[in-house]
Order: structure tokens, then sequence, then C-alpha cells
């Protein structure tokens, strides 16, 4: 009677749930790689524009890109293939099957290649009659098979849209590739844009969920290469964080878009302001642009060590904006590890660099707390600050200052408080 016992709360406890079987281990901090679509989107005009049509060439360098200039060692490690990439039809035995012309080696020669480097590949689907391109999607009946090719080609990520589907079959068919592609044996993380489709919100988006089958998941519009998208996207995120924030978390994300940090739309303010502000969301960092032109200001925004360690952090908990002020200045805090957090700044003003004035005490800090306090983007210790005390930071036209902030031991003593900077090194905390 008592194993009996154990197996009924053992069926009791299955059956309450469900879906805990579809937690595949993976993407225990936001994955961090490269992505072909904001960048070079659906060109697959090889002939006139061979050096940035969708092709097994382009992804070749790419992923020489990734291993050869630091990128790798950082832990940009995927290499993803977006939409656009395969033959017009289906194969005789239905199966998906890459475009002849433009990638004549093949996905599993292509994933080869990429994990002779060291890296991962991903590749991209769509739950409907078509992609978003035109290209064949994955109708109910090709969850199964379409995981297993994806499988047996080696692949390791999968972003899985949602052009030409209804609402139903996405509730279907979202969880049912969760279940496929766990099915293979093949760890691959799951990007699921299916909240993006049913508007991102409940009662359409169960979170719940959707943190039970996806790795992480698209909740709104594209992005485009423009400030005004950016920002667009980071309205949307924060305006809505209390449903948000709770749902991310170590092995499911909220994805905001890819990096479009080196292409054409943002200065170089705006750039610094996309990596703090995708990092405190705990953002998924996939790149989408040419690593082979990169700048170096861009690459430096990109490769900043310090900004990717907070992104990674294995707490994995979500930023949130903390203050909205009159004078367009908002401030945004995320939790790290070890009882540290990350700060940002941000300056939505389009006239000269200002100077906002706060204390960790007004930003809810712990009382008679101290902590030292280091600048992302400048990498110098500026300062240790105590909770009460006032501090100024002077923050650029639609630019960010970003701390870093440490708890430490020991109260300060007024004689500890941070030197006098040299102009030019960043504003550091002071004592009034």
């Amino acid at each position: 009677a008592a194993m009996e016992a154990v197996v009924l709360s053992g069926l009791a406890l299955a059956l309450a749930l469900p879906s805990m079987a579809l937690e595949n281990g993976l993407a225990r901090t936001p994955p961090m790689g490269w992505m072909s679509w904001e960048r070079f989107r659906c060109n697959v005009d090889c002939q006139a524009d061979p050096h940035n049509c969708i092709s097994e060439q382009l992804l070749f360098e790419m992923a020489d890109r990734l291993a050869e200039d630091g990128w790798r060692e950082l832990g940009y490690e995927y290499v993803n293939i977006d939409d656009c990439w395969s033959a017009k039809q289906r194969d005789a035995a239905g199966q998906l099957v890459p475009d002849p012309k433009r990638f004549p080696s093949g996905i599993k020669a292509l994933a080869d290649y990429v994990h002779a480097r060291g890296l991962k590949l991903g590749i991209y689907g769509d739950l409907g009659i078509f992609t978003c391109g035109g290209y064949p999607g994955t109708m109910l009946e090709n969850v199964k098979q379409d995981a297993q090719t994806f499988a047996a080609w080696g692949v390791d990520m999968l972003k899985l849209d949602g052009c030409y589907s209804s609402a139903e079959e996405q509730a279907k068919g979202y969880p049912e590739m969760a279940r496929a592609l766990n099915a293979t044996g093949r760890p691959i993380v799951y990007s699921c844009s299916w909240p993006a489709y049913q508007g991102g919100l409940p009662p359409k988006v169960n979170y719940t969920i959707l943190a039970e089958i996806c790795n992480l998941w698209r909740n709104y519009d594209d992005i485009q290469d423009s400030w005004e998208s950016v920002l667009s996207i980071v309205d949307w995120f924060f305006t809505n964080q209390d449903v948000l924030q709770p749902a991310a978390g170590p092995g499911h994300w909220n994805d905001p878009d890819m990096l479009i940090i080196g292409n054409f739309g943002l200065s170089f303010e705006q750039s610094r302001s996309q990596m703090a502000l995708w990092t405190v969301m705990a953002a998924p960092l996939l790149m989408s642009t040419d690593l082979r032109t990169i700048s170096p200001s861009a690459k430096e925004i990109l490769q900043n060590r310090l900004m990717i360690q907070i992104n990674q952090d294995p707490l994995g908990i979500q930023g949130r904006r903390i203050v909205k002020e009159k004078s367009q200045i908002e401030v945004f805090l995320r939790p790290l590890s070890r009882a540290a957090s990350a700060l940002v700044f941000f300056s939505r003003r389009t006239d000269m660099p200002f100077r906002y004035t706060t204390s960790l005490a007004k930003l809810h800090f712990p009382e008679d707390a101290v902590y030292e306090v280091q600048d992302v983007y400048v990498g110098k210790i500026v300062g240790a600050l105590r909770t009460a005390d006032n501090f100024s930071v002077i923050i650029n036209p639609s630019g960010v200052v970003m701390w870093y902030l440490r708890p430490m031991a020991l109260r300060l003593q007024p004689w500890h408080v941070a030197r006098q900077q040299t102009p030019g090194e960043g504003f550091h905390p002071y004592i009034l």
C-alpha cells in the first residue's frame, strides 16, 4: 500500500506538472551569437550580390569571424541562419532541403564547419503554410519530421516563426515542436515567436506555459535599423514589465530581438544604450551586423567584458525600470548574483548632456550599505558609495551611464571616498 501511495503521489505530481518533461536544460543564460535577418534580410540574389546574399558562404565567413576575432571567447557562440535558406519546395520525401545553388554543401556540412570552430548552428523554421519570406513552412503534420531533419543535420538552435498560421495551429504546434525537438535526443535551444503573434500579453499569452516549452521567445515587433525602432521596443517591454519580468529566468527568456549595433541607424551613444538596455533586460545577445566590416567602436561596445558578465549573470533575473523622471531621465535596475546590481541611467533628451542627481537610498537600496561602483563603459572603479550619499552622473543625449555595484563588507569612513578624478575619466560619486 505504501508503494501504491508513492506511485499515486508521483502520478498526481506528473498530472499537475504535465509539461515539466519539456525542460531541456539549455540556455541557462541568455543565448549569444550572430543572426542573419536584420542586416541581410531575404537577399537571395547571389548573382548580383554574392558577398551579401543568404548563402553558405556568408555563414562560413561569419563563423570565421566569430572564431577568429575574439567573439567566441566572450560567449558569442551561435551562428544563426534566419529565413530564406531553403529551396522553394520540399523534396519527394516531404523533407525540407536547402537551396541547392546557395547551400550546395548542405546544412550538415555547414553545421560541421561551425562545430569545428567551437561554435553552434541555429536555423529558422515557421509554423505555417509558408515562412514569412514565402518559403516552405512547417505544418502540424511536418513538425516531427522537421525536428528530426534539424537534429540529423546537427542543428543546435531553432527559431520557429509564426507567419501564415492560425492561433489554433500555434497553440498546438509550438508545444508539439518542443516535444518533437526533445524526442530527437539532440540538445536544441528552442526560440518560439508564439507570443509575438498573439500581441505579447495575457490573457492571450500564458507566460507560465511558454516558459515550460520554449527557451526564448519573441514577444513584440521585429527590430528595424533605427533608433525609433529601438525606443519602441524599450517602451513596450518596460511599460509591460510587470507581466514580462517574472516570466524570464534560466532556460526561458524574453527576446526583444537582435542587436543592430554596427549597422547604419544608431549613433555611438544609441549603440551603447541598446547594449546596456538589452543587458538589463537579460536579453539574448544576437548580433545582426556584418562582422567582416564592423567598426572598432561598435566592436568595442559588443565585446565589453563586464557588460557580457552582467548579461550572463547566473541568477538570470530580468531588470526593471525603477524611475521615470519628467526630465526624460530613466533609471533601470537589474539584481545580480552575490548581492551585486547593475544600474543604467538613460537619457531620452535630445539637447545636451544632463547632470542627474540622486542617491542609492532613493533607488531603494538597503540602508547603511556601501558599494564599490564600477563604470561599465569606462571600465574603471569610480569610487565607493554609501546608500545615503547623493551623487551625480552626466548622461549624453540618447545615451547611458551604466554602473556595476558590488557590496563592500566594511562601513565606509569619510576619508575612503574616491579621490577626485581628472576630467574625462567619467563623473564619480561624491559626498555632499
